[in-house]
């Protein structure tokens, strides 16, 4: 498997830390009370080793198709993958008008979806036409995984070169809600039926199929112990695998990642289960409505920022929380401290 996934993650800056949790106790405010406004402040401190700033967050759609669809997993058939990431060409999805409105670089990366995509501001990483069906063998290949992952690193080293401060993973891909959803499992070892959700709109009979079809792809698969890498190359997805390649790069390079919802936090606990210290370059955006996102989001010890009751995918809602964080950092450097101020500070109690 790819060397590079192994190398060092950068280390938090300490110091930047702990000078930051000292000017939140000296600023106009009551200690606390802006809450987890002033966490993620302290957080890309030390992430960013000094003042905290976002002024431009880079948001990055990887697509792909999988082979289980045609297991009838999803509500939607597969050509739709290949028409939404037309429509992100197009500026149609809601991914597309946030990242409008962020004024954020935007790229949309195909790595392999069943319909070809050759749209104008698609960027061809092609690597199949879909994944194979993991009911009946491997998702893919070593090689293919491997390709996939660098396919991430190649892009969030784009947002590194362009000095972007945030890097936003987004994903499209019929039926890869049961990826992820199998490599949650088979990371948290919580089960298929708690973990499975309605996807892109099945009813509760296509939800007992859906657990039925999980349930035998794992049976399949079942091995005492698969390195994490290898179950990526089971029962991931070629856009899965590559969020996990920019997640790895982006903890690597130091660069802060505002984790999406039910597919990007699976990536991202493939990402942390390769690379333990990548997790604390990760700050997650919000909670989804699909039923299993709450238990991942434990596995991995995360609050998330927003309650949304989203569920749309596409880096969505993490566009949606980007103005929060820059906010809780232009809060965090731009407020007075009592000193400057003038403001009698907390009495000392005698």
């Amino acid at each position: 498997m790819s060397n590079w996934i192994f190398q060092p993650i950068k280390k938090l800056d300490e110091p930047a830390r702990n000078e930051a949790l000292a000017r939140q106790q000296q600023l106009t405010k009551p200690l606390g009370s802006l809450g987890r406004l002033e966490d993620i402040a302290v957080e890309i401190a030390a992430m960013q080793g000094g003042s905290p700033v976002i002024n431009t967050p880079f948001i990055c759609i990887f697509a792909a198709d999988h082979g289980l669809a045609t297991s009838g997993v999803s509500a939607f058939p597969q050509e739709v993958t290949g028409q939404m990431v037309a429509n992100f060409a197009s500026g149609g999805a809601a991914i597309s008008v946030l990242a409008k409105s962020l004024l954020a670089p935007f790229e949309i990366v195909n790595l392999g979806t069943v319909t070809p995509t050759d749209f104008k501001g698609v960027s061809n990483e092609f690597i199949a036409a879909g994944t194979a069906n993991m009911l009946h063998g491997d998702a893919m290949s070593k090689a293919q995984c491997e390709q996939a992952l660098a396919v991430g690193k190649k892009y969030l080293m784009r947002a590194k070169n362009l000095g972007c401060e945030l890097f936003i993973g987004g994903d499209m891909g019929i039926a890869n809600t049961s990826a992820a959803t199998l490599l949650a499992s088979v990371i948290s070892g919580e089960s298929i039926s708690n973990l499975t959700g309605p996807g892109t709109g099945l009813d509760s009979d296509g939800v007992q199929r859906k657990i039925e079809i999980l349930q035998q792809v794992l049976a399949r698969h079942e091995q005492t112990e698969l390195a994490p890498e290898v179950l990526l190359q089971k029962m991931g997805g070629f856009e899965i695998a590559a969020l996990v390649g920019s997640y790895i790069a982006a903890a690597q390079q130091g660069l802060t990642i505002l984790v999406d919802g039910f597919i990007c936090t699976a990536a991202a606990m493939v990402a942390v289960a390769i690379a333990p210290e990548s997790r604390h370059w990760m700050i997650f955006s919000h909670s989804s409505a699909e039923p299993g996102h709450k238990l991942m989001l434990a596995h991995l010890k995360a609050i998330p920022v927003l309650e949304l009751g989203m569920r749309l995918g596409e880096g969505s809602g993490a566009a949606i929380c980007v103005p929060v964080i820059q906010l809780a950092c232009k809060l965090h450097s731009q407020m007075a401290t009592f000193a400057e101020a003038a403001v009698a500070g907390k009495l000392d109690a005698h």
